[in-house]
């Protein structure tokens, strides 16, 4: 079977990609920001075409009153050319569509008063009324859902009511009026649906693919330690082998140094060998930082506790190296109190100190208890996962089982015991 070298090349570049919340961030919104822009462009097109209409229909309006005329085509048609043009640009929509929106509204509230004593047809439509979904139009652009909705059936009543005001609610001005107000409505909740149905599915999408990319890079971050895992796991035989034969041959204050300082690099690859993708770097952490990822880890396994907390000075920290060997110690010591104590009397605390720094952690079960001298020497859940780690990072864990129940108490000390 042969491989793509170019798609090689591609998944294993994607795979060095750090995927944090700020390199994702674009991706929640790619499918959604092109269809703002579509809606923009298409939008912009519709109002120009309306416009146009309202405008040629407006040069020969005869319906206002002197000195009303131009004052209305100027304060409508003005902010209607602005939102036009930012339409095609992209730049500035919400704002100027919105202003176009309260513009028209207002001069639908004053049209009353400016074809006031002025005889008008009733079968013709005023200019002003081929605005009516523009304005609809207008709101989809600059308003939340709700207040789309709102303007969508808002424009078309109050032009309905100004228009009945401006026939002094003749029975003749009735009929044409509900046509013109019906029409409006039914394309205005068109218009209004056809925007909601498409930026849904564009956020949809959008949803649907960042899970994927996430998905992806998780699986491709755990493939990648995994095979860390696979090959520290190969060295480590040598490493032990090594340090257990160095230790035996050591007859010198220098030759057991060596020795030890051998042990200490095989009991650090070890605790090592268990990270995962999300370890981060070796910045310094307070003790709450690790109090407050104990009780997520705790929630992630199905167990919801409250850390106890006795933290002295002003933020004691520890290097992050430090504290996540700490943070898997106790995470251990609680799968181990799940696993056979049924996490009965379950509870951890967290004390810290400054100056030097000290922190200690106590994960408390009420189970049965058990003799740490007959664990079979094949399970490393203790010896490991919790004593060696510990032991690798300069630190001290000390386990205490009985009849009424097991502390396990994990410390670590700046400057070592």
């Amino acid at each position: 079977m042969t491989t793509d070298p170019a798609r090689t090349i591609l998944d294993d570049a994607w795979g060095h990609i750090p995927q944090t919340r700020e390199t994702t961030a674009g991706l929640g919104s790619f499918t959604r920001r092109r269809i703002e822009r579509a809606l923009d462009i298409v939008i912009g097109f519709g109002c120009l075409a309306l416009g146009l209409q309202a405008f040629f229909a407006a040069l020969t309006s005869r319906e206002e009153a002197p000195g009303w005329h131009d004052l209305l085509v100027v304060v409508t048609f003005a902010p209607l050319a602005v939102m036009v043009l930012v339409c095609f640009v992209g730049r500035g929509v919400k704002l100027f569509a919105g202003l176009f929106a309260f513009v028209y509204l207002a001069a639908l509230i004053v049209w009353p008063f400016a074809t006031q004593g002025v005889t008008s047809d009733p079968s013709v439509e005023p200019w002003i009324w081929y605005l009516v979904n523009v304005g609809t139009l207008a709101a989809i652009l600059a308003f939340s859902l709700r207040m789309q909705l709102v303007w969508t059936v808002l424009l078309p009543v109050v032009f309905g009511v100004v228009r009945l005001m401006q026939g002094d609610f003749a029975q003749e001005y009735w009929i044409p009026v509900l046509s013109d107000v019906a029409f409006a409505l039914i394309l205005g909740g068109i218009l209004f649906t056809l925007a909601w149905l498409f930026r849904s599915v564009a956020v949809n999408v959008d949803e649907t693919r960042l899970r994927a990319v996430e998905s992806y890079a998780l699986a491709a971050a755990a493939d990648a330690v995994e095979k860390e895992r696979v090959e520290v796991a190969a060295l480590m035989h040598d490493s032990v082998l090594a340090a257990l034969i160095a230790a035996e041959r050591a007859h010198t204050d220098r030759q057991r140094a060596l020795a030890a300082a051998m042990a200490r690099e095989a009991l650090t690859r070890l605790a090592n060998a268990e990270q995962d993708p999300e370890e981060g770097s070796d910045e310094p952490t307070d003790a709450a930082a690790i109090a407050d990822g104990i009780e997520k880890a705790a929630l992630e396994l199905g167990v919801a506790i409250t850390t106890e907390r006795s933290i002295v000075g002003d933020h004691p920290s520890v290097p992050g190296r430090i504290a996540r060997a700490l943070s898997l110690a106790a995470m251990q010591a609680i799968t181990n109190a799940i696993e056979h104590a049924d996490g009965d009397g379950l509870a951890v605390s967290v004390n810290a100190a400054p100056d030097p720094v000290r922190v200690r952690i106590e994960v408390r079960d009420r189970g049965g208890g058990f003799d740490l001298e007959e664990v079979p020497d094949d399970r490393l859940g203790i010896r490991g996962s919790i004593l060696a780690r510990v032991a690798a990072v300069g630190g001290t864990a000390s386990i205490t089982s009985g009849e009424r129940g097991t502390t396990v108490r994990i410390e670590w000390r700046e400057g070592g015991p």
